[in-house]
């Protein structure tokens, strides 16, 4: 009986159940005691089976077949049997419970198991394994640093920023100072597989050569190609730590950019011809999603609904003229080959000519800047979409914690989440 009750509890390797009592419908009583009779002397190492007494221990432990367990560890102080020993008594001590622990060490592994799997609170997860706060948390910290191991190299790497808490304006002296604090995610961005690399406070290039100065030269060595956004500062400090990396831009921000310039094109227009923004009234503003749609993905009734639109609620001709710069932009960003490229790219710009409007130019100026990161995001086939999948997850953390103060423990959060959840993706 006792043999099989320490299997149910899974306590046979190393304690065996002396006593279980019921104490209500929901909770067990377990009286447990170590198998082994004796144990060596923390100080000489002489073993010693010699009892002294007997002293109790309160433990909480995991609940068993759905209910709350008082595990009490009866445990052995030991006689040293050295005499000149200092130590003339110890405890026996258990990898199942820390020296001076009240909590097993299996509880610890699911509580902290429990927070980064499911992303919840941590005061949820200490409130429904009855443990206080401080405990869950120091659970979550110790198993966060067993679960996140050094970065593996990559050949592609993708940088991205997510924001960290609001905007806030901080008393500096005499001044006021605003905190407008960012994180950036490293992430492996190669085809076979995808994992968040590592984090750092703050978006500017030092920040990226900071993080990257932190790594192995074998790391830094392996990266040939890193994938960001549009970001000046970004693009600063990869040429600063990573001289021979290509940079790439991710086409799914240039794209972005395109809708962005035709939706301030149709809104200028609209206060232009009425004086007002658009309404429900207005085809113009009722087939404004039309506009940003892509071509290849309209319906032969959207098709014709979007050009009544052009050929009648717009004089100027203007919105047209910018839905056909975007539309070239798409088509460029879709070529692989690079005489292909090279023709797009010319459409490209003869249409931004032919429109000649401040918003055209603007974005013909910022894909000329841009355009030796196109061009390998193009030839190479890289985006960061894998960066923007893992800012959804990180997103999502800071959305359960209801944002968090501390840096520290926003990264082990979002790290220990996602080396949970995709162990088999994630490096750290």
């Amino acid at each position: 009986m006792s043999d099989a009750t320490s299997v149910l509890f899974g306590l046979e390797h190393e304690f065996s159940v002396l006593e279980v009592q019921r104490v209500d419908t929901a909770t067990v009583k377990v009286i447990v005691e170590q198998a082994a009779r004796e144990g060596p002397c923390p100080e000489c190492g002489v073993f010693s089976g010699t009892v002294k007494d007997r002293p109790w221990m309160r433990l909480k432990d995991l609940p068993v077949s759905g209910q709350s367990v008082e595990l009490w560890w009866r445990k052995r102080r030991l006689i040293c049997g050295e005499g000149l020993c200092p130590q003339k008594t110890f405890t026996q001590v258990s990898a199942a419970v820390r020296p001076r622990a009240r909590v097993t060490e299996r509880l610890r592994e699911r509580v902290a198991q429990a927070i980064a799997s499911g992303n919840r609170a941590v005061s949820e997860v200490a409130g429904e394994y009855r443990v206080s706060w401080p405990t869950a948390h120091k659970a979550l910290v110790a198993a966060a640093a067993r679960w996140l191991p050094e970065p593996e190299p990559t050949s592609r790497l993708g940088i991205d920023e997510t924001r960290f808490r609001s905007v806030r304006w901080i008393l500096d002296g005499i001044t006021w100072k605003r905190s407008d604090p960012w994180l950036t995610s490293f992430v492996d961005c190669s085809r076979d597989r995808g994992s968040l690399l590592g984090l750092a406070p703050g978006r500017t290039g030092s920040c990226v050569k900071e993080w990257l100065a932190e790594q192995t030269p074998a790391f830094r060595a392996a990266i040939e190609i890193v994938v960001i956004d549009p970001s000046a500062p970004y693009a600063s400090g990869i040429r600063a730590a990573l001289p021979n990396a290509l940079i790439a831009v991710d086409k799914w921000h240039l794209v972005a950019l395109a809708n962005q310039m035709l939706t301030e094109v149709r809104q200028r227009v609209t206060r232009g011809l009425l004086g007002r923004r658009g309404t429900v009234a207005d085809p113009i503003w009722v087939n404004r999603r039309l506009l940003l749609t892509g071509a290849e993905h309209l319906s032969g009734k959207q098709w014709k609904r979007l050009g009544q639109m052009l050929d009648h609620c717009d004089p100027t001709k203007e919105i047209g003229a910018a839905w056909a710069v975007k539309e070239r932009l798409r088509m460029l960003l879709a070529e692989r080959e690079p005489s292909r490229i090279r023709r797009r790219l010319a459409e490209f710009y003869e249409a931004a000519i032919g429109a000649n409007m401040d918003e055209t130019t603007r974005l013909a100026r910022t894909i000329q800047t841009w355009w030796p990161a196109i061009l390998v995001a193009l030839t190479h086939e890289v985006s960061n979409a894998r960066t923007e999948g893992f800012n959804r997850v990180i997103k999502q953390t800071k959305r359960v914690g209801c944002g968090y103060r501390n840096m520290i423990n926003y990264q082990r959060r979002i790290l220990s989440h996602i080396a949970v959840t995709r162990p088999h993706r994630s490096a750290a």
